[in-house]
């Protein structure tokens, strides 16, 4: 009779990947290659399998099994990932710490302190943004049917948050720092921070969480005058920021929507923008109440959608699909700012670039 293959990495239950995980890649990438040579010298005749929580078993063999890579502009970096035999789109475990984890394990943290906002770090948690990025939102949470919605893994570099609540991490954003290129084919560089791309789990979805990741961006750079968010805002994205701008009129002049590398000329003011259309179409007709918070837009001037084996999600992220509402009504009237203020932003709108 066949056994499942044992999901976690070590005999205390509590512990998941990130807390052990060190932060060596070469060590995890020869323990990947050695899983990967050793399926693939049993040519099937493996009795291991991996148990979904649905109850099917999913045999660990070379033809189910695939790398993915980590970074975008680190390709050796890979991860190997086991695959829904019946839908090969779906990624059902990663092999990490020489052991099969299932998805939701590989997000999981047994350390109390990892709670809230966290910034990414360790290689640990490089994991766990690539797993929330590419293989639940690419492949689980969002809407396949979008021909226009594609992704890629984050820079090695790529500034970002993860979000940790009770012990998993539910959601994660990522910044565009000023002063970095705006992609490696070229030497211009981010004139502000930018607001690139966020993410929440679809559980997660209808508790503010969006507003309260743009809230906390806003908060770690308190000393700029200008802040940006990737354009093209979707609907959803607007309506977070109409939303967030409400309740801190404080920010209102200084966040903009921007095209790289965010010139005068490449910036709108949102608030603005609330003022002048407060209500903006729904993309995405028939989803107005669900809050999909995954804004990805472009993340850089030279990315380009790519093909990938089986379970790779390494398309480029250029259009955001619906973001959270947050708990209040977003429809509820907007504040008449004075004139004084909108000649003020329609005057900062018209100031000629550097």
């Amino acid at each position: 009779m066949e056994e499942a293959f044992p999901v976690r990495c070590c005999k205390d239950p509590g512990v998941y990947p990130v807390d052990v995980l060190e932060d060596d890649p070469d060590v995890h990438q020869k323990a990947a290659l050695a899983c990967y040579a050793a399926l693939g010298e049993g040519a099937g005749a493996s009795s291991e399998v991996f148990c979904l929580p649905t109850g099917e078993q999913v045999k660990l063999e070379a033809s189910s099994v695939c790398f993915c890579t980590v970074h975008r502009d680190e390709p050796q970096h890979k991860i190997l990932v086991l695959v829904n035999p019946q839908d090969t789109k779906t990624v059902v475990a990663v092999y990490i710490k020489e052991s099969w984890w299932s998805t939701e394990d590989a997000i999981r943290t047994s350390d109390p302190a990892r709670e809230g906002l966290m910034k990414v770090q360790s290689f640990g948690e490089r994991i766990v943004l690539f797993i929330l990025n590419v293989i639940i939102f690419g492949r689980l949470e969002r809407n396949l049917d979008d021909d226009d919605m594609f992704f890629l893994p984050h820079s090695v570099k790529e500034q970002a948050k993860i979000l940790w609540r009770h012990g998993a991490a539910v959601g994660f954003y990522t910044t565009k720092m000023k002063g970095s290129l705006c992609g490696s084919g070229t030497g211009v560089c981010y004139l502000l921070p930018v607001f690139d791309t966020v993410f929440v789990r679809r559980k997660h979805r209808r508790q503010g969480l969006g507003t309260a990741m743009l809230r906390d961006f806003c908060e770690t750079f308190p000393d700029d005058e200008a802040l940006g968010v990737s354009c093209p805002m979707s609907p959803a994205m607007y309506q977070v920021c109409r939303q967030f701008l409400l309740v801190c009129p404080e920010e209102r002049g200084r966040l903009w929507e921007v095209k790289p590398p965010g010139a005068w000329g490449q910036r709108i003011n949102i608030w603005l923008k609330v003022q002048l259309q407060p209500r903006l179409p729904d993309s995405h007709p028939g989803n107005s109440k669900e809050e999909d918070v995954s804004h990805h837009e472009r993340t850089s001037w030279n990315d380009r959608p790519r093909l990938s084996a089986p379970g790779d999600s390494s398309k480029e992220r250029t259009r955001g699909e619906k973001l959270e509402d947050t708990k209040n009504d977003p429809d509820r009237g907007v504040e008449e700012e004075d004139a004084g203020l909108m000649g003020q932003l329609q005057g900062k709108l018209a100031r000629p670039s550097p």
